[in-house]
């Protein structure tokens, strides 16, 4: 069970934003399940909830923020807030496979957006982990459907064995332990639109 989003802050609160590298085994909320535990296992941040989600087996970069009308602004994918991901995957992708990534794939729910995608080097900046062969993928997305990344390697016939989110946004887990937390600045709000 998850928190209801947050209200919008009072005059007297300002904005904040926060970084966390979401280790896996965590759900992306705050309490955990009878199986898993959820965020408060790692952090205490009252009034703090988080912008998007990672799914229990995914790590890396997870927002966190005490304004409603952000979190809103984060996740909306009319924003077209790219996340880049670094995906280990059975097999190495052929070029068509790559293509199809990059043009959008069709999945249960629909057509995704088309994706930057490449083979890249295994990162060395990745945690340690015991790690199948296989070969890793750098993928930029515009949406943030549920699972969305595993689901399109498994549509290409390369499922992913290891998911790490590097960024969303201008922000990214540089320098970011699993675990750990770092303040960020927030976004400038949008300027009011003219009415239609």
């Amino acid at each position: 069970m998850s928190r209801p989003r947050p209200r919008r802050k009072g005059a007297a609160e300002s904005t904040r934003l926060i970084a966390f590298h979401k280790p896996p085994g965590i759900l992306s909320q705050w309490s955990g399940d009878p199986h898993w535990p959820g965020l408060s296992s790692l952090l205490s941040l009252p009034g703090f909830y988080p912008a998007g989600r990672l799914d229990r087996d995914s790590e890396g970069l997870l927002l966190l923020t005490n304004d409603g009308a952000l979190q809103a602004r984060l996740t909306d994918p009319a924003f077209h807030l790219p996340k880049t991901y670094v995906a280990l995957v059975e097999g190495t992708p052929g070029p068509e496979a790559l293509e199809a990534l990059r043009r959008g794939v069709t999945l249960t729910d629909g057509p995704t957006r088309p994706a930057e995608v490449r083979l890249i080097p295994p990162p060395d900046w990745r945690v340690p982990a015991e790690e199948p062969p296989g070969s890793w993928l750098e993928l930029t997305i515009t949406e943030g459907r549920n699972r969305q990344v595993r689901r399109m390697g498994q549509h290409i016939g390369h499922k992913v064995l290891r998911l790490i989110r590097w960024s969303i946004g201008p922000w990214t887990l540089a320098g970011l332990a699993p675990g750990k937390t770092r303040a960020l600045t927030p976004p400038e709000p949008p300027p009011p639109q003219p009415p239609a």
